[in-house]
């Protein structure tokens, strides 16, 4: 998330000791239900687990309208808003849907199969196996048409002991893991409570849930929706500041962390902070005494591959660029920061003219995450000759520097409406190469990576495009697409690159989501459409899909995602026609 300074805000957990702060009986209380519920989780069939998760999923959806309010009023929206949208999209719609998808890989586990018995396997640059995760049925085809996503293995996998391995914790679910910590973001909804889903099923460990302050106001959609799960011991709901996030996160009872949020924060939870935390840094010296798995974000970078735009693909992508960094206010761990393009691109001028006018044309909306104007404002001291969009000048554009003057866009993750656009001196295939190397070498963190280019562009590049993906070193990478699609999707991983560690965590170690329960991921490569629909079809690509719900300028965003909430939960053809109405009308 936010790489400034740990605060409550942030996290609700600092680097202190238990010593240093009195104890917290409701905390001690909850661990020990969970200790207990430990046991009660642990003796539950495959099919109990199944059923308990069919039922979060229900709950969800039945309570997904007072979800959105009260997200509506964490985030100071205009309830009326089309951006209302958003709230549908990024709360109780996927956990609904991860919720189904978790519970259909428990059946095959239980019928005696592997969740990938029926995947669809293919092979990927350097012989890596891949693992198709969207479409995997009608209903994907068509609600998310054009759209595709895929988890690559990491090297060495085959496809035999992918699918021997599938299922993760849950191949032996009496074998529990004690009891683990999540310590729940501030911006989007669903984090939490996905992490929730994740920590009890991958890892077959009872959870106790921290809530950032931000989002005390869900707790009681929370204890609704998560009730089945509550009601066994399996799951504890907790709130407070940084005093209760610290001891329990330290607490004796507690097994695991996991957390969302900064890097600074992370390490201010694992080596502590000032001069004392530094050194233990330095050293590799953590206090904290379990392991910690976490996803923190980073400076997300769009990649715009040269090539030959119409006007409407011009505007078009611009406002998808703008989306990128303007959904949910800017307040996203994979908000893009930075635009990487050709100065060797004869429409480069038209592309940002029209990306600045897309930036400036957006919905306003209040800036709600703590911190977010002090942020802006360090921004503009940073850039002076930045421009100032929008109907308060709170978004920030920054162009036309050399390339050494961008280093803070590229280190420091705003987490706000700042957005850079960084121009390389090379054309061709050279400045893809070039592009993959500033993203792998310069931006800080690994979360996630987005390329846009028209499909003439692609093919012309051949095999060349396969080897520039797996050149980066993302742990999603969007082609034609956010990357915010592959949280979106259920089968999907979502982390950072493996391979850091609690001193060099950059975007965080392990993963979420991933409801095939894949062992060993390495990235997720999401694909869509450079084109909507009509013009997609006209293009010759294989896409009915029009303006996607998340755009910040879709008109029919808040219906079209309230449609697809309760699709989630009774997935029917007779619900398409109304998705596909208001759709087509965004």
């Amino acid at each position: 998330m936010s790489t400034s300074e740990p605060s409550t805000s942030d996290h609700g957990a600092t680097s202190s000791t238990p010593d240093a702060v009195s104890a917290h009986p409701d905390v001690d209380a909850a661990l020990v239900d969970l200790a207990e519920g430990e046991k009660t989780w642990g003796a539950l069939s495959l099919a109990d687990h199944g059923r308990l998760l069919d039922k979060v999923r229900d709950l969800a959806v039945r309570n997904a309208e007072a979800w959105v309010d009260a997200a509506v009023e964490i985030k100071g929206l205009d309830p009326k808003s089309a951006l209302v949208g958003e709230e549908w999209m990024s709360g109780p719609y996927p956990l609904a849907i991860s919720a189904a998808a978790l519970s259909a890989s428990l059946a095959k586990l239980d019928a005696g199969t592997s969740p990938l018995d029926d995947a669809t396997f293919g092979t990927g640059p350097g012989g890596r196996v891949t693992v198709k995760v969207l479409p995997l049925d009608i209903f994907d085809t068509l609600l998310l048409s054009g759209f595709s996503a895929e988890v690559w293995l990491q090297e060495g996998i085959d496809r035999a002991t992918a699918q021997h391995d599938a299922g993760l914790a849950q191949r032996n679910p009496s074998r529990t893991q004690g009891v683990g910590v999540v310590l729940g973001a501030g911006n989007i909804t669903s984090i939490a409570p996905l992490d929730t889903l994740y920590e009890l099923i991958a890892h077959n460990r009872v959870v106790a849930l921290k809530l950032n302050p931000i989002t005390d106001p869900l707790l009681p959609v929370l204890e609704r929706v998560l009730e089945p799960l509550i009601s066994i011991g399996a799951v504890r709901i907790l709130t407070g500041g940084a005093d209760v996030g610290t001891y329990l996160v330290h607490h004796a009872l507690v097994d695991h962390v996991h957390m969302t949020g900064s890097a600074l924060t992370h390490d201010a939870i694992v080596f502590g902070t000032g001069e004392e935390g530094a050194r233990r840094k330095a050293a590799n010296e953590p206090i904290l005494d379990k392991p910690i798995s976490s996803e923190l974000g980073g400076v997300s970078p769009t990649i715009v591959l040269p090539g030959e735009w119409s006007s409407a693909d011009i505007k078009f992508q611009a406002e998808h660029v703008a989306t990128q960094r303007l959904h949910n206010g800017g307040y996203n761990c994979v908000a893009s920061q930075a635009v990487i393009v050709s100065s060797e691109w004869k429409q480069r001028d038209q592309f940002v003219s029209a990306l600045r006018d897309a930036l400036d044309r957006a919905p306003d909306r209040s800036p709600y995450y703590p911190g977010s104007d002090s942020r802006v404002a360090g921004a503009t001291e940073k850039f002076p000759s930045a421009t100032h969009l929008g109907k308060n000048g709170g978004r920030v554009l920054v162009t036309d520097l050399d390339l050494d003057q961008y280093t803070p866009l590229l280190q420091t993750e705003y987490f706000a409406p700042v957005l850079g656009v960084i121009d390389l001196p090379y054309g061709g295939a050279e400045f893809a190469t070039r592009a993959a190397d500033l993203a792998n070498d310069d931006f800080a963190g690994t979360l996630g990576i987005n390329i846009i280019a028209a499909p003439k562009t692609i093919r012309s590049m051949g095999s060349q495009f396969e080897s520039l993906l797996e050149r980066l070193r993302y742990g999603t990478i969007a082609i034609n697409a956010w990357t915010a699609v592959g949280y979106l999707t259920p089968s999907a991983t979502w982390g950072a690159f493996p391979g850091h560690t609690i001193d060099d965590v950059q975007s965080g170690i392990g993963v979420v989501h991933n409801a095939l329960l894949i062992d060993r991921p390495e990235r997720t490569i999401v694909r869509g459409p450079f084109r909507p629909s009509p013009r997609s079809v006209l293009g010759g690509e294989m896409s009915i899909s029009p303006k996607p719900p998340w755009f910040v300028n879709n008109r029919t965003a808040a219906t079209t995602a309230r449609l697809l909430t309760g699709f989630a939960g009774s997935r029917s053809w007779t619900r398409l026609p109304a998705i596909f109405a208001s759709a087509l009308r965004g």
